[in-house]
């Protein structure tokens, strides 16, 4: 068994100034995108310079960012901001939504392939490949921050949390959204595919890597399983992505064999 190292939330002051390692994940998440997006401009396929990439994560960023705490709100944390409604920008303390950030990065998005006019699925599947590490280190923010622990176990790398064996379920995410999700869409995305297949591959894979690590994660307390005594609101949330990740990645390769 592995104790957990009880990390401070905050990773430096500046001043009156506290700096948290969550915010720092947000951050990291970015550069790296940013960083890979600015790599992936320069293929001949590619329907963003270099130069636009700035303006893609600036469009992502606030979609992420909205969508997400906004999305928590209303699937997670509504009684909470009735309550104390200013939490609602409290974002540093944790409470995002991938499923709320997701919606907000694809209106972010429809705005961005508008304005420099380009196809939105084309965007889309340059977009889907940077997003898996950001992912990841938003996860690694949740273990640092001590939240979103898995179910009690008895496995060797479980933590130790308050005297009781858990699984690391942000890291089992962290590896499993991010790292391996990442590993795969940028090999796909490297060879020649249809449109929208990138894309779809994306709500597909996060969609099956997320239903699975819910089973040994904890359903947010105030919640708990929404049926059956094991279903839980991400593995809802997460159904209509999988479903429509697999059709859209029918109708892209019925469509390349039909063209």
């Amino acid at each position: 068994m592995l104790n957990y190292p009880d990390i401070s939330p905050v990773a430096f002051e500046l001043g009156p100034l506290a700096v948290r390692w969550y915010g720092l994940m947000y951050l990291v998440g970015f550069v790296l995108a940013w960083w890979l997006g600015r790599v992936r401009a320069r293929r001949a396929d590619s329907p963003v310079t270099p130069q636009q990439v700035d303006d893609l994560i600036f469009f992502g960023a606030l979609g992420v960012i909205i969508g997400g705490r906004l999305g928590y709100t209303l699937f997670y944390g509504f009684d909470q901001v009735l309550r104390d409604p200013l939490s609602l920008l409290r974002i540093w303390e944790g409470g995002m939504s991938f499923h709320g950030g997701l919606i907000g990065v694809l209106v972010a998005m429809a705005l961005f392939a508008r304005r420099i006019d380009a196809g939105f699925f084309r965007v889309t599947d340059f977009l889907a490949p940077l997003v898996p590490l950001g992912l990841a280190a938003g996860r690694i923010g949740n273990f640092i921050n001590g939240e979103l622990w898995g179910k009690p176990t008895d496995v060797p790398w479980g933590f130790v949390v308050d005297g009781i064996t858990r699984h690391a379920s942000q890291l089992y995410q962290a590896a499993l959204e991010g790292i391996a999700l990442f590993v795969v869409l940028w090999m796909f995305s490297t060879r020649r595919r249809p449109v929208m297949a990138v894309s779809g591959l994306f709500l597909a894979g996060y969609g099956l890597a997320r239903f699975s690590v819910e089973f040994f994660r904890l359903p947010d307390a105030h919640i708990g399983y929404i049926a059956f005594g094991w279903l839980t609101m991400g593995q809802l949330l997460t159904l209509p992505m999988i479903v429509a990740g697999l059709i859209m990645l029918g109708l892209a390769w019925r469509r390349h064999t039909a063209g």
